[in-house]
């Protein structure tokens, strides 16, 4: 069978497969921002607590993928709760850093300005200062979403969603007659969405940053 002829013979488990991928990378993005931007905040101020946000987040990547998700199986079980909970801390390093980075970039005097004219600092954070720090928090959204959409083919050694099962399901049957097929269709897709992905994210910082601030 041709992969063309094995594409067709399997689109529907394919597109099912697909969707659950980029439901799943979404959501633990969606997660991942919330998180690293409210650590972010709390800590871009102080150079110890940046500093221990920033070492803290990127110890997670030092364990290997297989190895987290295992740990997290006797707590959590398998499929989803696993998978999305490693993903999730996956994502905070590269947000967490550019959130600190965005926001420790933005001139004070902006901000001295802002106060001055009565607002909050609450009210300066939110519509002054995040404002600014947008464009490199969302870089870190991009790297941290490319990142995850390779991260979570793993999820299929905790029976979690995803494209990650044809590749596994490939790997696990070498020598028949569409294990490559079945590795080539998991990996193609998963390149394929990390495409729309970027691009998503491409028109989502057109639209939400000012043509002065993109340069």
């Amino acid at each position: 069978m041709s992969f063309w002829e094995y594409l067709a013979s399997r689109h529907e488990q394919l597109l099912i497969d697909t969707y659950q991928q980029a439901s799943l990378v979404f959501q633990c993005m969606v997660l991942a921002t919330a998180i690293g931007v409210a650590i972010g905040v709390l800590s871009y101020r102080r150079d110890w607590a940046a500093a221990l946000a920033v070492t803290s987040t990127a110890t997670v990547l030092t364990i290997p993928s297989l190895a987290l998700i295992g740990l997290l199986i006797p707590w959590l079980g398998l499929g989803v709760p696993p998978t999305v909970t490693a993903l999730t801390l996956y994502g905070l390093l590269p947000v967490v850093r550019n959130a600190i980075v965005g926001l420790r970039g933005v001139d004070p005097a902006l901000v001295d300005a802002a106060r001055g004219i009565g607002m909050s600092r609450t009210a300066a954070l939110a519509r002054v200062e995040l404002p600014l720090a947008w464009p490199p928090i969302l870089t870190g959204i991009r790297v941290a979403t490319q990142m995850l959409m390779g991260i979570a083919a793993i999820a299929a050694y905790a029976s979690g969603p995803g494209l990650g099962n044809e590749i596994f399901r490939g790997i696990a049957s070498l020598g028949s007659a569409n294990a490559l097929n079945q590795v080539l269709a998991g990996t193609i897709g998963i390149v394929v969405l990390a495409l729309l992905f970027d691009a998503c994210y491409v028109l989502l910082g057109r639209l939400t940053i000012p043509r002065g601030i993109r340069g």
